[in-house]
């Protein structure tokens, strides 16, 4: 279950029981299937990008998609979508948010 707070879910590539999910590109496959979601909706030429609310990224070794709360708010249905294949599949899921890169240090 996920609070209603969570700004970002993370779905990880590892099942419940530990294994890694496969096929390995898992990650990139359900962020292309949700390429049509974005702010502005969909645009021609937007399937070859994926959504800012959907992305997929490697954290720690671990395939992982971070899926965005305003994903849920713009369209329940993709939301539940991605949540049943996460439940559906015995994928490990995570609320956080990702933090950027510092910046490197001024040279002065």
């Amino acid at each position: 279950m996920v609070s209603p707070n969570a700004k970002e879910v993370f779905i990880q590539g590892i099942t419940s029981d530990g294994r890694t999910f496969r096929p390995s590109d898992w990650a990139e496959r359900l962020a292309g299937v949700m390429s049509s979601f974005r702010p502005g909706g969909a645009t021609p030429g937007s399937h070859l990008s994926y959504s800012p609310w959907c992305v997929p990224t490697t954290i720690n070794g671990v395939k992982c998609v971070v899926v965005n709360r305003d994903l849920r708010d713009h369209e329940v249905m993709a939301w539940d979508f991605v949540m049943n294949f996460a439940r559906d599949n015995g994928l490990q899921i995570a609320e956080a948010c990702l933090v950027p890169d510092a910046a490197p240090p001024a040279k002065g």
